[in-house]
């Protein structure tokens, strides 16, 4: 079931009507916040507790907030401004502009470390407190963007060992076809040699036998040395 509708009424219990002002009040200062950060709103909050306790928030200055609310209330009342009335409000801006440039420049400096001689102890102690805050957010900042980085380093890292084991088996199973394809080879030269010589006549290789062939179909030599003497003929006939 849901929460029931609160009557808006005053509580008279002291107790819960403490611990609800402390609630609520605590709400509204952080939508004030929000609603100055997130819209850049100049937002001016000021409570006073039964006690007389006071809490307030400002965005910027709370003494330039409630000048301009004056001089906002002031316009409401003469609508149609002159030109002199204009410059002032645009001359009063202009200041404000410049005194939170002032106060922004000074905490700049106050934050590197300079002009902290006019500063208090406790005014010392919440800059150190505020630059250990802000120093612990770039830290872990820091640490998140090399953690980043040494996930990604490492996915990098084992998409190209993948790559390089698919590269390593694509490059033993080429080497396997290789040695296949070699020994095929090898295997239909010595098939085609052993066939040769099996129909080789009297088992003798072709070439062999065409070798001795010639040898054999070459012409004997003649003798074509000099006839002899004619006497020594005519001797050989008689005798």
């Amino acid at each position: 079931m849901g929460r029931g509708k609160i009557v808006i009424r005053r509580i008279d219990n002291s107790t819960s009507r403490q611990v609800t002002f402390s609630k609520r009040r605590n709400g509204l200062l952080k939508k004030a916040k929000e609603l100055s950060i997130l819209c850049d709103a100049q937002v001016g909050l000021i409570i006073f507790s039964s006690t007389g306790k006071l809490y307030e928030f400002s965005s910027t200055n709370m003494k330039s907030i409630i000048e301009r609310y004056n001089q906002s209330k002031e316009d409401q009342h003469h609508p149609i401004m002159n030109a002199t009335s204009e410059g002032k409000f645009w001359k009063r801006e202009a200041a404000t502009l410049r005194h939170q440039l002032q106060n922004l420049q000074e905490n700049q400096r106050k934050l590197m470390g300079q002009e902290l001689s006019s500063l208090s102890v406790k005014e010392l102690q919440n800059l150190e407190n505020q630059l250990e805050i802000s120093l612990r957010g770039v830290r872990m900042q820091k640490d998140k963007k090399l953690t980043d980085k040494i996930h990604e380093l490492n996915r990098k890292g084992n998409l190209l060992h993948q790559e390089n084991m698919e590269l390593l088996n694509k490059e033993h199973h080429i080497r396997q076809e290789n040695m296949d394809l070699l020994r095929k080879i090898n295997e239909a030269r010595d098939a085609h040699e052993t066939n040769r010589i099996s129909h080789a006549p009297n088992g003798f290789n072709l070439e062999e036998d065409e070798c001795i062939k010639l040898q054999l179909s070459q012409p004997q030599q003649q003798d074509y040395s000099t006839p002899a003497n004619p006497r020594t003929l005519s001797r050989l006939k008689l005798q």
